[in-house]
């Protein structure tokens, strides 16, 4: 299944039905009074948010929702019957913006949230509804009035527990494939991932959701590369994983690269819970590899790890790690 984390789509909710002109006609009545029925209301259009999806791909494929017009009012005062409200489900963590693509209008953050995107229109008045003691026999109606229209962005930010980050070909989407049974594409190039994927881990008694990011590069928080794309989805992760080079000419160099675009995106990036990993540590001695850790930890004060994730070794205590960060969060 593709990933599509963006579209555009058009919702146009029911117009309200129009109002009806009648009179009473009974034997023996010759003046029976108006009693022209009022409009039924137009369907609304909701949004449902849901934990089962996680992608927009559905919006590829159809862009226009229209729900249904309320009918007309009929006589003996018949109202007429409300249009149905039409629910379009998106992905838990779906943000919708206006035509603009920047004003936020709801964040559906929650399962189950509903939000009415796109009210339906009032129905019309009746003849019913005219009438007083002046004017007893009114031949007025209104139509009904219009559903609320408009475009709106569907923008996913993903609700992961754990995202991998780290410069292109750090070895994040070889990391994932290793720990979960999700199937990226791996190659020995720059970007090779240029969409999210998940996976999920399971590890004794508890599983989470892992997510390969698409690579950062220098600039990326101005837009640069993949930027703002990318950068997206790291706010919603829970614990990140630093994922770097351990064959890099300049580790210190490949962490603050990472860490300067987080913080420039938002500051907010910059205090969630890390875990720094050297990844391709079976290039290395352990003497070598020691001492790349040293430096490492020196540098950035936190605890780094190190594994192989294509030879598979140290990948455990990382996931256990993970695990271990996961369950403290869920206790906070």
């Amino acid at each position: 299944m593709h990933f599509i984390d963006e579209a555009k789509i058009y919702l146009k909710a029911g117009d309200g039905g129009l109002g009806c002109i009648g009179f009473r006609r009974e034997k023996f009545m010759e003046y029976g009074g108006p009693n022209g029925g009022d409009g039924g209301r137009g369907g609304d259009i909701i949004l449902r948010a849901t934990k089962d999806l996680n992608t927009l791909i559905d919006f590829r494929y159809k862009q226009h929702f229209r729900s249904q017009n309320g009918q007309g009012g009929r006589g003996q005062n018949c109202s007429g019957k409300a249009g149905d409200p039409m629910v379009i489900i998106v992905p838990v963590g779906t943000q919708v913006l206006g035509e603009d693509g920047k004003t936020l209008l709801v964040d559906m953050a929650n399962d189950g949230q509903e939000v009415v995107i796109a009210k339906g229109g009032d129905g019309g008045f009746g003849n019913t509804h005219f009438k007083s003691a002046t004017n007893q026999a009114p031949r007025r109606n209104t139509p009904g009035y219009p559903g609320d229209e408009l475009w709106v962005w569907l923008k996913l930010k993903l609700l992961s527990d754990v995202g991998l980050i780290g410069l292109p070909n750090a070895g994040k989407s070889t990391f994932l494939s290793v720990v979960t049974s999700a199937k990226p594409k791996i190659a020995d190039y720059p970007f090779t991932t240029l969409k999210p994927q998940l996976g999920v881990v399971y590890t004794g008694d508890s599983e989470f959701v892992i997510a390969d990011l698409p690579g950062l590069i220098e600039g990326a928080s101005e837009g640069v590369g993949l930027g703002h794309r990318f950068l997206k989805h790291v706010e919603r992760c829970g614990v990140l994983v630093h994922l770097i080079d351990a064959s890099s000419d300049d580790i210190i160099s490949s962490y603050e690269t990472i860490r300067g675009e987080l913080k420039n995106y938002s500051p907010l990036l910059e205090h969630k819970d890390e875990i720094i990993v050297l990844n391709k540590m079976d290039l290395f001695s352990e003497a070598e590899m020691k001492a790349k850790i040293k430096l490492m930890k020196k540098h950035s004060g936190k605890e780094v790890f190190a594994c192989s994730a294509a030879a598979i070794m140290g990948v455990d205590k990382v996931i256990f790690k993970l695990a271990q960060i996961l369950d403290e969060n869920k206790l906070k």
